[in-house]
């Protein structure tokens, strides 16, 4: 085959394999597509794939292919975090600042530290952690991981839930949004290249100046505009933060998060969210399967998930357990605002993807981190509606104030 013709081979694999595991094993109670899209390239990767059929995967997956999917995949996951920056909606979250920055300043903490324990406990040696990573690093990048909420998939699971639109769902974005902010900023300092300083004091002094001028540019424009504008706007941060030591998942998201949400009508945003992940997201997925191994021992990497799922589910709802108490949530309230917030999914992944790229972790942490995120994605429906329902017949209308 030549190139063009086995990018088209890995390009139809990928988006059929899944969605026919998917429809035809009747499974998306419990894994929606996106989860199966995940494990799908785990399974075409060279841990699994690359194993069993070797001449396979090299016919296929040759380098001119990798890296075809991978300007693919870049795109696909910039304007993926360049939408959910858009989505946040920090007005909400000043105006109920009490509660949410107590209920997501415990949902990140909690689970944080019972990650960075689970880094310290076992994880840091020479497999596990990157060549390039100082300790702290390593253990604040693991813990964060442990702590993130998707808040993309979050929106999906709470419009599956009926709950997107009322206010109880409306509370939860809040929170995750809140968290969000100080993931990417936690993000920021792990990555921050002290040797070149200069470039990223200019990247804010620039930035800052340019987002300004970008909201007054897009409240001058027609909305018709706007769209064809926030490409460039997201190109030119992702480049700058790049540029600047940091990631371009960095600038992608900053690039999102400094422009107000009504500046584009919420219908279409939503549809593009939807397109994003349905055309482009899947080949993100391949290609960060792409990218796992098990050189360690397989056992070991699978007891390494397991340890650290348990430290972020765990984290995630003894941190909200303990907001709803200070907060005077019901314990049922707190177990479902907790369950929810606990999925990781495609952030965790992105997450990983960074520091995967800036050698803090190695290939062996990075598919224990996306196996973890695997399974706490598949826990959160199976485990939050049997208590929505219980709320909803106890509590009826009380349960959305």
């Amino acid at each position: 085959m030549n190139t063009a013709e086995a990018f088209l081979v890995a390009m139809t694999v990928v988006f059929a394999l899944p969605y026919l595991v998917w429809r035809l094993a009747d499974i998306d109670a419990w894994a929606p597509l996106v989860v199966v899209q995940i494990l799908a390239g785990i399974a075409l990767g060279p841990g699994v794939l690359g194993q069993w059929w070797p001449d396979l995967h090299a016919v296929v997956f040759t380098p001119p292919v990798i890296q075809a999917l991978n300007g693919v995949a870049w795109w696909a996951v910039m304007l993926f975090v360049f939408i959910a920056g858009i989505e946040l909606d920090l007005g909400a979250a000043w105006r109920h600042r009490r509660e949410t920055g107590t209920t997501a300043a415990l949902a990140l903490g909690v689970p944080l530290l019972a990650g960075g324990v689970a880094a310290c406990g076992g994880l840091m040696t020479s497999g596990w952690i990157g060549p390039a990573a100082l300790p702290w690093q390593f253990v604040v990048g693991v813990g964060m991981a442990c702590a993130v909420t998707a808040l993309p998939i979050l929106v999906l699971f709470l419009e599956r839930l009926s709950l997107l639109r009322e206010p109880m769902g409306q509370r939860i974005l809040r929170y995750a949004s809140l968290d969000d902010i100080l993931i990417w900023a936690v993000m920021a300092l792990i990555l921050m290249d002290w040797q070149r300083m200069g470039h990223q004091a200019a990247f804010l002094l620039g930035f800052g100046l340019l987002a300004w001028a970008m909201r007054v540019l897009m409240r001058c424009v027609a909305e018709q505009d706007r769209w064809y504008l926030a490409p460039v706007w997201l190109a030119v941060c992702a480049l700058a933060a790049d540029w600047a030591g940091l990631h371009y998942m960095v600038g992608a998201f900053l690039a999102g998060a400094v422009l107000d949400a009504d500046l584009f009508d919420r219908a279409a945003m939503d549809t593009l969210r939807h397109h994003v992940l349905m055309l482009l997201m899947p080949v993100f997925f391949l290609s960060t399967g792409l990218r796992t191994h098990w050189s360690v021992q397989g056992a070991d990497v699978l007891i390494a998930a397991l340890v650290l799922l348990v430290a972020s589910v765990g984290g995630k709802l003894l941190g909200v357990r303990l907001a709803g108490h200070v907060l005077g949530w019901s314990s049922a309230e707190a177990r479902l605002v907790g369950w929810l917030l606990q999925t990781k999914a495609l952030i965790m992944i992105i997450f990983a993807n960074i520091l995967l790229d800036r050698q803090v972790i190695t290939a062996d942490a990075f598919t224990a981190l996306l196996l973890m995120a695997v399974g706490s994605t598949m826990l959160t429906v199976p485990m939050a509606a049997p208590l929505l329902a219980r709320l909803r017949g106890r509590l009826g209308s009380a349960l959305w104030t």
